[in-house]
């Protein structure tokens, strides 16, 4: 399971015209602000900014001035293949160190969604003694039982996080991971693909020369 919630793009403007600066095309721009003060791209500009992106990284520097932030649920095991994206990216956590006794737990913490029956009754019952153990901490306030907490913390458990990219990352993530085996990575390149431009920008960049 993976949510992406509260997206916002920004600096696109800002982007497209230091994209017209090697040329000193500055006068072609024809982007506007709309009624609901969304900045869209023109066609000089979008046909631009298509041709760099198809040429390769080297041209397409203004993509990476495209910045995007983003609340991110999911599991930790998707988190630990998500780390390996750390130029260009800046996350902040929810605290499982801190936070992990802060409220009961359920199922509803976990990803569970491709668990079998049986394993999920199973589950049922281990996420019912994480609780136990968790209540036991907060009465005793025992390290010992901390620690369990920690130790015992299965991977499906979910995080948010707040992380902030760029559209070069986002091209990176989108063509490495679209075909991934974790359906999580497929949920968030479909949530690439519905950015502003992201079709045009993020698809050209799979048409190098």
């Amino acid at each position: 399971m993976l949510k992406a919630e509260r997206i916002s793009v920004m600096n696109l403007e800002n982007a497209i015209r230091g994209a017209r600066n090697p040329l000193n095309s500055w006068a072609r721009m024809d982007s506007y602000y709309n009624e609901k003060g969304e900045f869209v791209l023109g066609e000089n500009d979008l046909s631009l900014a298509v041709r760099l992106c198809s040429a390769g990284s080297d041209h397409r520097k203004f993509i990476r001035q495209i910045l995007v932030s983003m609340d991110i649920t999911a599991p930790m095991y998707w988190w630990k293949e998500f780390d390996t994206y750390k130029v260009g990216t800046v996350a902040n956590s929810t605290s499982t160190m801190h936070k992990i006794h802060a409220k009961p737990f359920s199922l509803a913490d976990f990803s569970t969604d491709h668990l079998t029956p049986a394993s999920l009754a199973e589950f049922e019952k281990y996420v019912a003694y994480l609780e136990t153990v968790r209540l036991r901490y907060m009465e005793s306030k025992d390290k010992a039982d901390w620690y369990d907490l920690i130790q015992l913390l299965p991977s499906s458990y979910d995080q948010m996080r707040t992380v902030t990219l760029n559209y070069e990352v986002l091209a990176n993530i989108y063509y490495a991971r679209r075909s991934h085996k974790l359906d999580e990575w497929h949920t968030l390149c479909d949530a690439i693909l519905e950015l502003p431009y992201a079709r045009e920008l993020i698809g050209a960049c799979g048409k190098e020369a």
